[in-house]
């Protein structure tokens, strides 16, 4: 009786053994996959805010944690491209925070001369139908960002048409649009101060 719980205790054992190590590299496995998937998709997104022919060095090992009221709250990342070894624009986190339904996550591509290269939402809860034609999968609203120049930050232009300014707002949802364009301003201004900054911004992961 005793040599047979002894051999059943073993075998428990050694299952458990072998169970948790086929869990361990599945684990491992599949974060692997999970990190390339991400890396892919991330570099896809990149290339929605910044032509791949302006900069050659590897952008996404280029990165930098920010904190700016400019930016929004909290930390940012951002990312500097770089053309044979000189910096030549910057793909920045930015938040809206005053959206209709809440903050605005954004994706900004900005030279240093306050030249918008490219933007795109990353994430928001504004309101099917209307404010949430700031996606580029439901228009083409966003889009035309793409290579406006702010004029300092008495620029009145970079604003929607309602405050005087050159960009569209959506038939009854001006808070959104307005809540966008200010925030591309705000990080397109700070874009333009990246240069002197760059010896002192703290690496991701350091």
């Amino acid at each position: 009786m005793l040599k047979t719980m002894r051999k059943h205790g073993l075998t428990l054992a050694l299952f458990a053994a072998g169970s948790t190590g086929l869990t361990a590299a599945i684990d491992q496995m599949t974060k692997t996959t999970i990190a390339g998937q991400a890396a892919i998709q991330q570099k896809a997104l990149f290339d929605q805010v910044i032509a791949g022919d302006s900069y050659n060095n590897a952008l996404q090992q280029s990165c930098y944690l920010v904190s700016d009221p400019a930016l929004g709250k909290g930390q940012h990342h951002l990312w500097i491209a770089k053309k044979d070894e000189q910096p030549v624009a910057a793909i920045i986190e930015a938040t809206a925070p005053d959206g209709y339904s809440g903050a605005i996550q954004l994706l900004v591509g900005a030279d240093f001369n306050g030249t918008i290269l490219g933007v795109r939402v990353t994430e928001h809860h504004e309101t099917p139908g209307l404010g949430d034609k700031i996606e580029r999968r439901i228009s083409d609203w966003i889009t035309h960002f793409s290579g406006k120049k702010i004029d300092g930050a008495t620029d009145s232009h970079f604003a929607v048409k309602k405050d005087g300014g050159d960009f569209d707002q959506f038939t009854g949802a001006t808070i959104t649009p307005r809540a966008v364009v200010n925030a591309v301003k705000r990080t397109g201004l700070y874009a333009m101060t990246l240069p002197e900054q760059l010896p002192r911004l703290p690496v991701c992961g350091e």
